[in-house]
C-alpha cells in the first residue's frame, strides 16, 4: 500500500505512536509518506519506504494567524496525486482529520476517491475539542471519517460524552518495540546518574499542567526523606522552570536532574527503579509503558486510560488524581523491597509485551484494507 501520514512531529504521544507505526508499516514493505511541517523527531528517514513531504506555511501580511489548515489540504492533494497514495492516516482530530476532509472533498473533484483513517490521541478529544470554538468542527471531522479509532477504552467513553458522534470508534492502543528495551541491552545511564547506589526515579513528559508537575516533586520529595534517591526529570514544557524552583526551595536540587529534550531516553529508563506520573488526566499513557517495557514500575494517578495500562498492584500502584502521600508511600514500599521490586519489574516488562507493534501493527493493516475495500465497493 501507499500510505499518507498526517502527525504532529513533536515529541509527544501522538508524534511518536504515528511515527513508530509508519517505520514498522515500512519495514513490511508499504511506502510510507509523512506529510507535516517538520522531519518527525523519530522517523528513520533513510530507511527504505520512508517518505517525508514538508507543508510549507507562507508569511502572508495580510494574516494574523497564517492558515496551516489550507497548506496541509494542498499538500495532502499533491502528494495523494502525485505519489498515488491508497489512504490517508491523520493523527488528531484538529486540525488534522478537519484538514484531510478537505482534501477529500477536492480530490473527489478530481476523480479520485481515498479513504481517511482518523486516530483520536487525547487532547484533541479532552482539551481542544471540549472548547465550543472547536467542538463543531471535531465532531464534524470525527463522524466524516472513513475510520476512527482510539488509542484506549477511556478516551472512547470520553469522545462519545463530550461529542455527538455517529461514527464506530474501534480501539486500537498504542504501542511499543519490546526490542528497543530486550534485557536491558543497552549500556544503561545507572551508575553515571547515581553513583552512591541511590535508587532511580523517573518522570517523563511535556512539563505541561495537566501532568501536575508539583506533584511529582512532592512525591519525590517524601520519598527522598526514606529513600537514598535521584529523580530524573525528561522533556520540557511550561512548567519546567517552575520544577526547578520547587526542588531548589526543597533543598533538592542535587538530587534532582533536569535532562530536557534527550535521545537517550531508553538507556534512562533501562536504569530507572521507579517511574512516575501523576496526570490529572491520560487518554493512554505511552510514557508509563515505556517504562514498563524497560521493566520499570510505575507509580500514576489512575486517570483516564492509565489504569488500562498500568494494573493497580501487580505493574505498580494507582492513586488518586492528586494523593500525593499514597503514591509517595507505596513507592517508598516499593523501593524499600528489592524483592517485590524485582518482582514487580518482571510483571510490569510482561504486561508490556501485550501492547508490542507485532500486536497492535497488523490490527491497523487490516483497518486500511477494510477501508479500500469500501471505497471499492462504493464505485
Amino acid at each position: 500500500m501507499q500510505i499518507g501520514i498526517v502527525c504532529y512531529p513533536t515529541f509527544g504521544g501522538s508524534g511518536v505512536v504515528a511515527t513508530e507505526l509508519g517505520n514498522y508499516l515500512a519495514k513490511q514493505g508499504h511506502k510510507v509518506h509523512f506529510i507535516t511541517y517538520s522531519q518527525p523527531v523519530r522517523l528513520n528517514i533513510l530507511e527504505s519506504n520512508i517518505y517525508y513531504h514538508e507543508v510549507n506555511v507562507h508569511d502572508y501580511p495580510l494574516f494574523e494567524y497564517q492558515p496551516y489548515e489550507l497548506a496541509l489540504s494542498s499538500k495532502m492533494v499533491d502528494t495523494v496525486i502525485y505519489e498515488k497514495l491508497d489512504l490517508l492516516h491523520v493523527h488528531y482530530a484538529i486540525p488534522h482529520a478537519y484538514a484531510a476532509y478537505m482534501a477529500k472533498q477536492i480530490l473527489r473533484d478530481r476523480g479520485v476517491n481515498i479513504p481517511v483513517i482518523t486516530t483520536l490521541h487525547g487532547t484533541d478529544i479532552t482539551l481542544v475539542g471540549k472548547n465550543p470554538t472547536y467542538k463543531p468542527a471535531v465532531t464534524f471531522s470525527i463522524n466524516h471519517s472513513d475510520k476512527v479509532t482510539s488509542v484506549s477504552e477511556s478516551l472512547k467513553r470520553d469522545t462519545l460524552r463530550f461529542f455527538d458522534v455517529k461514527k464506530h470508534i474501534e480501539v486500537i492502543p498504542n504501542f511499543i518495540d519490546p526490542e528497543l528495551y530486550a534485557e536491558k541491552k543497552l549500556p544503561c545511564a545507572k551508575l553515571a546518574l547515581c553513583p552512591e547506589g541511590q535508587k532511580l526515579i523517573t518522570h517523563i513528559s511535556n512539563f505541561r499542567p495537566v501532568k501536575r508537575i508539583p506533584d511529582v516533586i512532592e512525591a519525590f520529595r517524601l520519598i527522598h526523606e526514606k529513600v537514598p534517591s535521584k529523580l530524573v526529570m525528561i522533556g520540557d514544557g511550561p512548567e519546567k522552570d517552575q520544577a526547578e524552583v520547587q526542588a531548589r526551595e526543597a533543598g533538592l536540587l542535587r538530587d534532582v536532574i533536569f535532562l530536557g529534550k534527550t535521545n537517550e531516553l531508553i538507556r534512562v529508563l533501562c536504569g530507572s527503579d521507579l517511574f512516575l506520573l501523576p496526570s490529572a488526566t491520560e487518554s493512554f499513557g505511552l510514557a508509563a509503558l515505556e517504562a514498563m517495557a524497560a521493566g520499570v514500575p510505575v507509580i500514576s494517578s489512575n486517570a483516564g486510560g492509565l489504569e488500562e495500562v498500568n494494573i493497580d498492584g501487580v505493574t505498580g500502584y494507582t492513586a488518586n488524581v492528586g494523593d500525593v502521600a499514597t503514591m509517595a508511600s507505596r513507592a517508598i514500599a516499593l523501593l524499600q523491597d528489592d524483592a517485590l521490586l524485582e518482582q514487580f519489574s518482571k510483571q510490569a516488562r510482561k504486561q508490556s509485551l501485550q501492547f508490542s507493534i507485532a500486536n497492535i501493527g497488523p490490527r491497523y493493516v487490516a483497518l486500511y484494507e477494510e477501508a479500500l475495500q469500501e471505497v471499492k465497493n462504493m464505485v
